[in-house]
């Protein structure tokens, strides 16, 4: 028992490495590898498709017919000492017990084909929003990663620019015991230096709280903001948006037109529920020796007196009515969020392209001359901080530039119905 135990506990570890044996946490993760990993491990995409092949067993559950009910009866035993034996004889087929065969058959009138339209609509809502989670999802993944990326850039530029002052106050403190500066303009580089640093921690702990986040999209059972990113923040990483027209119907839209559609059958369901179903039986009889061998056909119906099924008619109409209005407002949020996307990504994309070939190649230039021109005793102090401030923030904000035009071009991508995980977009150039 205890080898047979051994070996199971060994095969179930095998198997769930096995989920994840393509990721480790702490090895290097690309863009399109996060993508495909939240496909395939996401929770909340796992149970839309749950969702949706429940809804599709549904569907197969009302394309089924009704099973017949077979019955058998015997009646007429004689309780006291008298015998039902016959002329015919005295075994059990000849004896005078009523049996009784039947067979009955529940049918449908006028409901049958509305119902399966209702769960054929629900199946396409089902399959909508399965849809619709993915999309949502891979933007979510894009989106997080481009983050956390950023946050990772804020951090480098900042560790260089403190690297820098505390070169400049080794500088400081060589030109100080010289005589040539005071002891002042030391301190306060070295503070700059620390204030620096400082913002590279909070900057590492923005690109580590990121990193949580996308390893729980990413469907790891303990996010610990760990992993690797290779892709690097740069124009290659914003997609390319070739064509703004819509690419069919958003997922949100189907799924919203198909409630609609299913709301409607429902209601045409129960306007039909006030027609009486009928239950047809057939039964053989054989009660020797009169009637040794009869048969008989039954016809039974529910007489819709008391109960014209007015109250689900009702809820129906609700029902049917929510549904339009929530149509009617998803495909104004779709439109609304087109063009919000459209213009965030055209100022996005300006902006990136401003600051890194306009603005950071001057301020670069501008902070090595004045870097130059202290070293020689040729800047003030407070030109030289000030030139470093400017700086980082040209180069910070040149990262913000870039991360904002690539998050804005996936949820673009997105409002379109365009976003798709990498690798099939580059299988179908």
């Amino acid at each position: 028992m205890r080898r047979k135990f051994s070996t199971c506990l060994i095969l179930f570890s095998l198997g769930h490495c096995a989920i994840f044996a393509d990721f480790v946490p702490t090895s290097p993760l690309t863009l399109a590898q996060a993508q495909q990993l939240a496909l395939r491990n996401n929770a909340d995409l796992r149970i839309a498709q749950s969702q949706a092949d429940a809804a599709l067993a549904q569907l197969r559950v009302v394309r089924e017919y009704p099973n017949p009910v077979a019955g058998y009866s015997v009646s007429k035993i004689n309780t006291d000492s008298r015998s039902n034996a016959t002329v015919i004889g005295g075994g059990y087929w000849s004896k005078s017990y009523d049996s009784i065969f039947s067979l009955s058959q529940f049918i449908e009138l006028g409901k049958r084909g509305v119902r399966r339209a209702s769960a054929e609509a629900g199946a396409r809502s089902a399959e909508a929003l399965r849809d619709d989670s993915r999309r949502l999802l891979l933007q979510a993944v894009d989106q997080l990663y481009l983050a956390a990326v950023e946050a990772r850039e804020e951090e480098r530029v900042l560790t260089e620019s403190a690297t820098s002052l505390h070169r400049e106050a080794g500088i400081a403190a060589t030109r100080y015991h010289a005589g040539d500066i005071a002891a002042s303009e030391q301190a306060q580089i070295e503070i700059a230096a620390a204030q620096l640093e400082l913002s590279a921690a909070s900057a590492r702990a923005n690109a580590r709280g990121a990193l949580v986040a996308l390893e729980k999209l990413l469907g790891l059972t303990e996010p610990r903001g760990e992993t690797i990113l290779v892709d690097l923040l740069s124009p290659a990483a914003i997609p390319p948006i070739i064509s703004t027209a819509a690419v069919g119907s958003r997922p949100d839209i189907v799924a919203a037109e198909a409630s609609l559609t299913k709301s409607e059958a429902d209601l045409t369901l129960q306007r039909h529920g006030a027609i009486p179903d009928l239950t047809v039986s057939l039964q053989y009889e054989h009660q020797p020796p009169d009637q040794p061998n009869t048969v008989g056909l039954a016809v039974s119906f529910p007489l819709p007196i008391w109960n014209r099924n007015t109250g689900n008619i009702l809820a129906a109409q609700a029902a049917r009515s929510e549904a339009q209005a929530q149509l009617d407002k998803v495909r104004t949020q779709v439109s609304a969020e087109i063009a919000t996307a459209r213009l965030a990504f055209d100022e996005a994309h300006t902006r990136a392209d401003t600051y890194e070939h306009d603005l950071q190649p001057k301020s670069a230039a501008i902070i090595k001359s004045v870097t130059y021109a202290y070293d020689k005793g040729g800047a003030a102090l407070v030109e030289l901080l000030a030139t470093e401030r400017n700086d980082n923030d040209i180069r910070l904000a040149t990262a913000r530039a870039q991360a904002d035009a690539a998050t804005a071009a996936f949820a673009l991508a997105s409002a379109l119905n365009r976003i798709e995980p990498i690798a099939d977009r580059n299988n179908t150039r």
